[in-house]
């Protein structure tokens, strides 16, 4: 296995909506898999204070952006390559950015986390689960897709992945008590014994049973009454020794 960390945050999704065409908009995603062995590695801790995790939901009338914290992680390590990895999301953590401070930005927190989103309540974690990293192969990457087109439908994949990718990874995220894998392009270096992983993609929320608002549902789309089920992710990650970090 060649290298690299996990996210995934993942997460957040949720405001997000429907999507009108293919998945290709969105990461590959199919059913779980077995997790990476982390036998004779070398344990890495993320570190949780550098690392953040972000999110981006949108509607046809607009959309928010966000945060939402690890709680724990780590990373394996073998002849310099990354051969496991899992972290923790708090689901709890989630924050609004765009309205931060006010009113607007403590009703949307409190919304994804009811039950018609996250359902916090019931699961209030979130988890990734590394299953597996190969080197970036640009023709592998899957191919955007078409949108319901709005002032703010989501950006394409290829438009918001990381520049100068270097890895694939590939991994299990759990949410709302559903467990997917996920595999999108990031930029993976190591080194003196510190990971860090960058990368930005999209996922579809409805996969997570995330599907408040799913545009499949709405009778008119010209009148606003859905979410795009394309949610962004993205995230930045640190991992390595109390001595390096």
């Amino acid at each position: 296995m060649k290298t690299l960390k996990s996210t995934l945050s993942i997460l957040a999704a949720v405001l997000l909506v429907a999507a009108c065409g293919p998945k290709e908009k969105t990461v590959e995603t199919s059913d779980a898999k077995a997790v990476a062995s982390a036998e004779n590695a070398t344990t890495l801790a993320i570190n949780t204070e550098s690392s953040v995790i972000t999110w981006i939901g949108s509607k046809p009338a607009g959309k928010h952006n966000g945060t939402i914290k690890l709680t724990e992680g780590q990373i394996g390590l073998s002849n310099n390559e990354i051969v496991s990895g899992n972290f923790t999301i708090d689901i709890s953590s989630l924050k609004n950015l765009d309205m931060a401070g006010s009113k607007g930005a403590t009703d949307l927190e409190t919304h994804l986390m009811s039950s018609e989103f996250f359902d916090e309540a019931t699961y209030p974690e979130a988890t990734f689960e590394l299953t597996g990293v190969t080197a970036y192969m640009a023709e592998n990457l899957e191919a955007d897709k078409e949108e319901f087109e709005t002032e703010f439908t989501p950006a394409t994949l290829s438009e918001v992945m990381v520049e100068n990718p270097t890895h694939f990874i590939s991994g299990n995220l759990t949410m709302r008590g559903t467990t997917k894998n996920i595999t999108f392009p990031a930029s993976v270096s190591i080194n003196n014994g510190v990971v860090k992983a960058i990368a930005n993609f999209n996922i579809d929320r409805t996969e997570w049973n995330l599907t408040y608002g799913d545009e499949a549902s709405a009778v008119d789309k010209a009148k606003d009454k859905f979410l795009y089920n394309t949610v962004n992710v993205g995230f930045e990650l640190e991992a390595g020794t109390k001595a390096s970090l």
